[in-house]
């Protein structure tokens, strides 16, 4: 068999969690003698199926296999292209409804791979029940209304966030000059001086750190003081940025994601080696860091005036 040729397909090189993404991918080709063409699409959906139209339509430099993470729509229209060019198709971190018809149509492997968005949120929410049992107004950036990702994760955060908690949202686009002018936009509000916020909930680790600088640079006087002590929690958990961010204090926790691409390029390559053909779906679990057993309360409420006093205490741990 002539070596293997899969394009890569990610969302935005200005993020970390997909620069981890085209990392494993590159290191599992390596690995397994397979060539592999990294695609960003600059988080743009058009400019994604612009790239993916080309990979699949070339004839000097074709493609066995096309792995992506989709920029809002799941492209079923490529995905129908590539299957009627016999080159296989797999899904990152969305959830398809065409790909059982690819299955029984096409010959080429067809599947999805992903972790559980929903449970992602779910971990977030207990964390903030860890972090604040007597509750508090909690600010969350989240990601594009367009992203199933985001509103998966909302889903799940709003299904285990304490009641006694209140969930004012602003949205970014996962970058972390998103997240700042996120948090900006939110601080030039005359009503955000009078929301009493007791943690920052980010839906991945880049935006909290935006809005972490936004804090800092934007917000005066005691409002300032009082944002700069907020715990905040982020998502995606790389080693060197989410978690080394908890570790360093930036961060108070965040959630672990799988890096998938890796994983992707080995299933696939394996499956057109052997002409088999994956399970339809498989889901990696993520988990909190640190575990919610180790997440001690950082608020107490002020019941006079109903405001939340954060008290200082070293974040480390390793």
């Amino acid at each position: 068999m002539t070596k293997l040729r899969f394009a890569v397909s990610l969302v935005d090189s200005a993020n970390d969690y997909q620069r981890a993404q085209a990392a494993a991918a590159d290191e599992a080709a390596r690995r397994l003698g397979v060539e592999v063409q990294i695609l960003f699409a600059g988080g743009d959906a058009i400019e994604q199926s612009q790239q993916l139209s080309a990979a699949i339509q070339s004839k000097t430099t074709s493609v066995n296999g096309i792995v992506l993470q989709p920029v809002g729509t799941g492209m079923q229209q490529l995905a129908r292209a590539a299957a009627a060019a016999e080159i296989g198709w797999v899904v990152m971190h969305k959830d398809v409804d065409y790909i059982a018809d690819l299955r029984r149509t096409c010959k080429s492997p067809a599947f999805m791979l992903s972790s559980d968005h929903i449970e992602e949120g779910r971990i977030q929410g207990k964390q903030i029940a860890a972090l604040l049992p007597e509750g508090g107004t909690v600010l969350g950036i989240v990601g594009p209304a367009t992203d199933s990702i985001s509103e998966q994760r909302l889903k799940g955060l709003k299904s285990t966030m304490p009641r006694n908690s209140r969930l004012l949202t602003v949205r970014g686009k996962w970058t972390e000059q998103s997240g700042y002018e996120a948090v900006a936009a939110w601080l030039r509000l005359s009503t955000s001086k009078q929301e009493p916020i007791a943690l920052v909930a980010c839906q991945n680790d880049f935006m909290a750190v935006g809005a972490k600088k936004a804090f800092d640079e934007i917000a005066t006087g005691d409002t300032k003081e009082r944002l700069m002590r907020v715990p905040i929690i982020g998502c995606d958990g790389l080693p060197n940025s989410g978690q080394l961010w908890v570790k360093q204090g930036l961060l108070t926790a965040t959630v672990v994601l799988p890096v998938l691409a890796g994983t992707a390029i080995d299933m696939l390559a394996t499956a057109i080696r052997n002409n088999a053909q994956p399970k339809e779906l498989t889901v990696i679990d993520a988990v909190s860091y640190p575990p919610i057993d180790q997440l001690k309360p950082v608020a107490e409420p002020l019941r006079a005036s109903g405001k939340s006093v954060l008290h200082p205490q070293s974040r480390q741990w390793s």
